[in-house]
């Protein structure tokens, strides 16, 4: 028979996992690693670990308002010059022109009422209500603020670059060259490759002069663009005081973002994805599976010999093992694309990362060839400033989401990331790959570093979006010549993330608690339902911040408010600096809540509804 329990003056079904540990009162053991299985099916239920958090998860589901529209709840952190400072910002990003021309209209603004009076205007304005402040000092108001409210912050240095157009493409250009080559000979020499297949790869991951500046269409995402390794120098240590600042505010738990573009220099990372995409096509010519298949599937030794004299690619055996032991990167005796760690060890080189044999020489060739010794450099550079700021992170008991980025760089990106999780997340998820729903790769991806991570033993972290570069991803594909990236339409994308979701939630039941996360960074009302009947379902509570939400500073309170007064772990992403050097991420979030005007118009619809609603009251002069 079914159970039911009163919360909060509502009867709702307790889920399966809740009535069996209600049931039976039986606490679970805590939270040891279980052994990898070879299975690949997943264990079909995870209950709560006691009695305590089965009446927490119903306690908190039912507190939950589900469908967001409880604007006194979540509007309760606004005063009422805050809820008409919002209602303003967001009708203004609702007229097209103003949007379409936001650059012109705020250089003109600065130029007609002086720096002092320009300043004041934006704070009472725009950068008010998407800014957390201009200093680490003025941010902790907010973030006290905040948390007052059940509402954590990630905090985000903001500062761009004011580039022009042709200022972002002449400096990506003048960087884009390198001498160092994806050699096709070393693939196509070993008669497993067609011609074919390496040239529409290497143009993937090759820069194209009309889309070097990758800023174009591209809204919800701050861009880097390379200006020499002294600006990556600068980015690493403004990464590193975020840091200082989030383990100020937080007490030592909290989250910072990096992006690697702004770590290094983007046309290393574009090689290191071609040669990445590149092994894939060896080794899915080889064995005839698909990319998917061939990512998670483990090749012996043994296998791997037989496959290449089936191929008709003669080979002694000698070299064939000689191969075979360089690309076993985990020295386990099998080859798969997993085992990259040495990314992270100072005497790697790019160079001699990747090795292919090639039949008519008979000898191993790197696949990576003519590095300079500068650009060995600058790669070596690259990672070193990575670790530093990781481990500055943890130091600090901060941890580091990996932001994804576009999809040319993110072989490379995300390879590094799973280094990184593999190093760092030995006993909690101390790094945070990011995963983009809106590919059609992203559950493939995710599946492949999953059971790396289970396999290997390390905690899975995972920060899930939507995706930020698809009208550019769209448009490069187009002209370029290779299969569109993206999935079919908003929808198809929907799909992904909760099959990503449901995804996540198998493997926490298959390894147990403290072994994987998500952070679930989505504005979409529908998701956000989709995870919080999933948590329920498979007894996850809230406390236990395994499935936590995010979302940015300005955008989506009904959501963000909602889910932190009932109790679920949300956070905000809290951008802040100067107000004029934060003016190109201002014009993008213009851009971005123009370009959504159906959900801005609900936003609107609410904001005016709880201004009403005061007002009736007689609560003329509300303070948070």
């Amino acid at each position: 028979a079914e159970m039911r329990l009163l919360v909060a003056g509502r009867h709702i079904s307790r889920s399966p996992a809740v009535v069996r540990l209600l049931a039976s009162q039986a606490s679970q053991p805590s939270s040891a690693a279980t052994p990898p299985s070879s299975s690949s099916s997943p264990p079909s239920s995870f209950s709560p670990l006691n009695p305590e958090l089965a009446r927490e998860i119903e306690e908190k589901f039912a507190a939950l308002d589900p469908t967001f529209r409880n604007t006194k709840e979540a509007f309760k952190s606004k005063s009422n010059l805050d809820l008409i400072r919002a209602l303003v910002v967001l009708r203004m990003c609702a007229i097209k022109p103003l949007v379409q021309n936001n650059q012109v209209i705020l250089a003109s603004m600065r130029r007609i009422l002086g720096k002092t009076l320009f300043k004041k205007a934006l704070k009472n304005s725009f950068y008010g209500h998407f800014v957390a402040g201009e200093t680490t000092e003025e941010v902790g108001h907010t973030i006290e603020r905040l948390k007052r409210f059940g509402v954590k912050s990630i905090l985000d240095y903001s500062v761009e670059r004011d580039l022009t157009h042709d200022e972002a493409e002449q400096k990506t250009i003048a960087t884009a060259t390198t001498e160092a080559d994806v050699s096709p000979p070393a693939l196509v020499d070993t008669g497993v490759v067609d011609n074919a297949t390496v040239d529409s790869t290497h143009e993937r991951y090759s820069a194209h002069a009309e889309f070097a500046d990758r800023r174009v269409n591209v809204y919800s995402a701050r861009t880097y663009i390379y200006e020499g390794e002294h600006a990556c120098d600068e980015n690493r240590d403004i990464f590193c005081e975020s840091i200082d600042a989030v383990a100020k505010a937080s007490g030592g738990e909290g989250f910072a973002a990096i992006k690697i573009t702004a770590l290094g220099r983007p046309a290393l990372l574009l090689r290191l994805s071609e040669s990445i995409a590149q092994t894939h096509n060896f080794f899915k010519a080889l064995t005839g599976d698909s990319l998917g298949g061939l990512q998670m599937k483990r090749i012996s030794k043994d296998d791997f010999a037989q496959k290449l004299k089936n191929f008709g690619v003669k080979i002694d055996k000698e070299t064939t093992e000689q191969w075979f032991e360089t690309v076993d990167f985990d020295k386990d005796g099998l080859v798969d694309f997993h085992g990259w760690d040495q990314l992270l060890e100072d005497n790697q080189k790019l160079g001699q990362m990747f090795k292919v044999l090639n039949i008519k020489t008979g000898k191993l060739e790197p696949l990576i060839q003519n590095l300079t010794p500068q650009e060995e450099q600058e790669f070596s550079n690259m990672i070193q400033r990575t670790v530093e700021v990781a481990e500055y992170g943890i130091a600090r008991g901060i941890r580091l989401m990996v932001d994804a980025e576009q999809s040319y760089f993110q072989p490379a990106i995300s390879r590094m990331a799973v280094a990184m999780m593999k190093k760092y997340n030995k006993d909690r998820g101390n790094i945070f790959n990011t995963y983009q729903a809106y590919l059609k790769s992203a559950l493939d991806d995710m599946e492949c570093d999953m059971q790396n991570a289970r396999r290997e033993g390390w905690h899975f972290g995972a920060k899930l979006v939507r995706g930020a570069y698809m009208d550019q991803e769209r448009a490069r594909a187009k002209a370029i010549g290779y299969e569109d990236p993206i999935n079919e339409n908003y929808e198809a994308t929907g799909r992904q993330y909760e099959r990503c979701l449901t995804r996540i939630a198998d493997e926490l039941a298959r390894r147990g608690r403290g072994n994987v996360s998500v952070m679930i960074a989505s504005h979409n009302e529908d998701t956000v339902r989709f995870a919080t009947k999933l948590m329920r379902e498979r007894g996850i509570a809230p406390s236990e911040r395994i499935m936590c939400f995010a979302q940015l500073y300005g955008m989506c309170d009904q959501v963000s408010f909602s889910l932190g007064q009932a109790g679920y772990s949300v956070y905000k992403y809290l951008p802040y600096g100067p107000v004029e050097d934060v003016l190109p991420y201002l014009s993008r979030r213009a851009l971005e809540n123009g370009s959504v005007l159906e959900k801005a118009k609900v936003e609107r619809g609410m904001l005016s509804t709880e201004l009403r609603r005061r007002l009736a009251a007689g609560q003329f002069s509300y303070t948070p």
